[in-house]
């Protein structure tokens, strides 16, 4: 059974700093694209970075310059380190990942973590 657990949520004052990870378990032949997507309170998801396999990334607009997305392939691990916080960026975190088991790719979902900004 494949899981992807993540961790490094939390309150934080706007300015500061969290770096949040997420590592996948399982049977897993191959990751590809892997992801940090969020939701804030009475919003839709959306997509806040991505990296392939190869570490090509991207960022949403409202992250850019402060958000950094990494991966450790070895570990089977996504990061996520989150500079110069805001209260817009409060919100669930949810890690993404494009993968495959049994030679098929599925996508699996994290069960999320929190993230608050706030003083």
């Amino acid at each position: 059974q494949v899981q992807l657990v993540e961790s490094g949520g939390g309150l934080v004052q706007p300015g500061g700093s969290l770096r949040l990870s997420c590592a996948a378990s399982g049977s897993i032949e191959s990751i590809y694209d892997m992801g940090w997507y969020r939701q804030g309170p009475g919003k839709q998801r959306e997509l806040v970075a991505s990296i392939t396999s190869s570490a090509n990334t991207n960022y949403a607009d409202s992250v850019k310059g402060r958000f950094t997305i990494s991966r450790d392939n070895a570990k089977k691990t996504v990061y996520l380190q989150m500079n110069s916080l805001k209260p817009e960026d409060t919100a669930v975190y949810y890690c993404n990942a494009e993968l495959s088991l049994g030679g098929l790719r599925y996508n699996y979902w994290g069960q999320g973590t929190q993230v608050t900004v706030s003083s």
